[in-house]
């Protein structure tokens, strides 16, 4: 039995009543009396009191007693009295057997919804598969039935959604010296969990005394261990044989786990920070733990500084245990979704999803980060004029921070992401780091010969570049032997640290050059007048 469709937010209606519900389907063989099953959302429970016999591959709607004649219609419906609320955001809801046993879970929130229009109300949320029923945000999306929602029959989006993935282990917890939460993402076997030998830990080489998992959902396990865990030690967990619903399998996967210490002063830094985003974009911010703790999200907050210096939209960071280890990066935007497309992102597990950032102003603003005892552990009054200066469009483009050692409250130590790295480095190393600003660069093209003829071998000359300052920017321009310029590469763009540009063999407008020797010319320059102009020599060939 399980849970094939959610209506958490009835308003505005597009077409269906305006009364919460859930869907049911029966995927066994063998007709099911649903008579004190119970359906329960939080700490709310009800009781489904009378008699229902659900056949195979049937479903049925549940809702409040009050609102059994607005469904009527739709299907075969079931009234209980106490229905639950449903939360508009998240929640998570189960279905238990009349012998106590939970038979289904889900535990959703509007990003499921995978649209912004969709996720505000009136439309409901469907399982794409039901052999996939705890695929969670990937198994469901929102109704695409022009009335909203497909109680009581087949799901709008209903589709082949196989899940072919073995669990990852994304992070751990600890709840005391002796006690670590390992969370996965997406709910595992409970039977194959509880075994402790498939857990090891490195400074021991032990096992768990005890390995728990944790219901209704089966995406933490809890372990137990007879020596306590010592302060500021990283320790890695090894995990194996672990399986999910569809019996996909973990090998082995090794995670840092470890106790976590108060944040100080400077423990946590501002790293990079996105205030002026595209129109439709969204603010994020970068945190960086420059220090040798493991530190706890859940004890650190983010605001503004109000015009009597108090602190205002104060945002806390994490509702949950989530740890950042020395050297780790996390940012934070509230819309994740919006981030990857926008950005590269190269650890998703890096990136966490806020209701809303302090407010941070295109121009200029404050953002402090503090700890629960409200000292301020970083704080970066910053200012859109220390951007690059030739840059006229500032939109999209964040400000990244040169060098950790360096105060943050330092204008030098800040300017634009690079061009080549997409304006934006959220979540791993910026593109303009660096502890040394000395000015030395060098340039290189990866062949002498190239021959652009789309044969695959040699079709593209790159021109490398690898510099040891950020905040320099370039102008590439190709001359033919006879010093004539064909082709302006690159203008006035922002350098990272290392990148490359590509040339096919076209000039500016995009018509095919003759064979022949041609100069890349390559200058780097930055705003405090310094230069270096560089020359490689390629040459153009075709087959004849």
């Amino acid at each position: 039995m399980l849970i094939t469709e959610i209506f958490a937010d009835p308003t505005p209606s597009v077409g269906m009543p305006q009364n919460e519900f859930i869907e049911v389907k029966n995927v066994s063989s063998a007709p099911i009396d649903l008579k004190d099953w119970k359906f329960g959302s939080g700490n709310s429970l009800s009781t489904i009191t009378s008699g229902f016999l659900l056949q195979p591959d049937s479903m049925a709607i549940i809702c409040a007693n009050s609102a059994v004649s607005n469904f009527t219609s739709f299907g075969k419906t079931i009234g209980v009295s106490n229905f639950p609320s449903l939360d508009n955001d998240a929640d998570l809801i189960f279905l238990r057997s009349k012998e106590g046993v939970t038979i289904h879970a889900v535990s959703y929130n509007k990003s499921w919804y995978k649209n912004e229009l969709k996720s505000n109300g009136g439309w409901s949320l469907e399982m794409i598969d039901t052999k996939n029923p705890c695929g969670g945000i990937t198994n469901w999306s929102a109704s695409i039935e022009v009335t909203g929602g497909t109680p009581g029959k087949k799901n709008s989006i209903e589709a082949k959604n196989e899940d072919l993935l073995a669990p990852v282990l994304l992070r751990t917890y600890a709840i005391d010296n002796f006690t670590i939460v390992t969370v996965f993402d997406e709910p595992v076997d409970s039977l194959a969990a509880s075994t402790r030998t498939k857990y090891i830990l490195d400074q021991d080489n032990a096992n768990p005394l005890l390995a728990v998992p944790f219901g209704p959902i089966f995406t933490e396990v809890i372990l137990k261990f007879s020596h306590a865990l010592n302060d500021r030690t990283i320790y890695r967990l090894t995990v194996s044989d672990i399986i999910d619903c569809n019996g996909n399998r973990i090998n082995m996967q090794t995670i840092k786990t470890g106790l976590p210490s108060m944040a100080d002063e400077s423990d946590i830094i501002i790293n990079e920070i996105l205030f002026n985003p595209k129109p439709d974009g969204y603010d994020y911010f970068e945190l960086y733990n420059k220090s040798k703790k493991i530190i706890d999200l859940q004890y650190l907050y983010s605001a503004n500084k109000n015009a009597t210096g108090s602190l205002s939209n104060v945002t806390k960071l994490s509702d949950i245990s989530y740890l950042i280890f020395p050297e780790q990066f996390i940012v934070f935007t509230s819309n994740k979704r919006w981030l990857r497309q926008s950005y590269v992102v190269k650890e998703d597990n890096n990136v966490l999803e806020l209701p809303s950032l302090p407010s941070l102003p295109d121009d200029n603003g404050t953002l402090v980060i503090v700890n629960m005892q409200g000292k301020t552990i970083e704080e970066l009054q910053y200012d859109s004029k220390w951007h690059f200066a030739l840059i006229e469009n500032k939109e999209g483009i964040s400000l990244e921070r040169i060098d950790y050692r360096m105060p943050a409250q330092h204008k030098d130590n800040w300017t634009s992401a690079a061009s080549t790295a997409g304006y934006g480095t959220p979540g791993y190393q910026n593109s303009q780091f660096k502890a040394d600003i000395q000015m030395q660069g060098t340039i290189t093209a990866d062949v002498n010969v190239f021959s652009p003829d789309n044969d695959g071998f040699n079709d593209l000359v790159t021109i490398s570049y690898q510099m040891t300052a950020p905040g320099f920017a370039a102008n590439v321009t190709i001359f033919d032997a006879s010093g004539r310029p064909v082709r302006y590469l690159v203008k006035n763009s922002t350098l990272g640290l290392q990148g490359s540009f590509r040339w096919d063999g076209l000039d500016d407008n995009f018509q095919r050059l003759p064979v022949g020797i041609y100069i890349v010319f390559t200058e780097i320059f930055n705003l405090r007048g310094k230069t270096k102009k560089f020359k490689n020599v390629v040459t153009l060939a075709r087959k004849f």
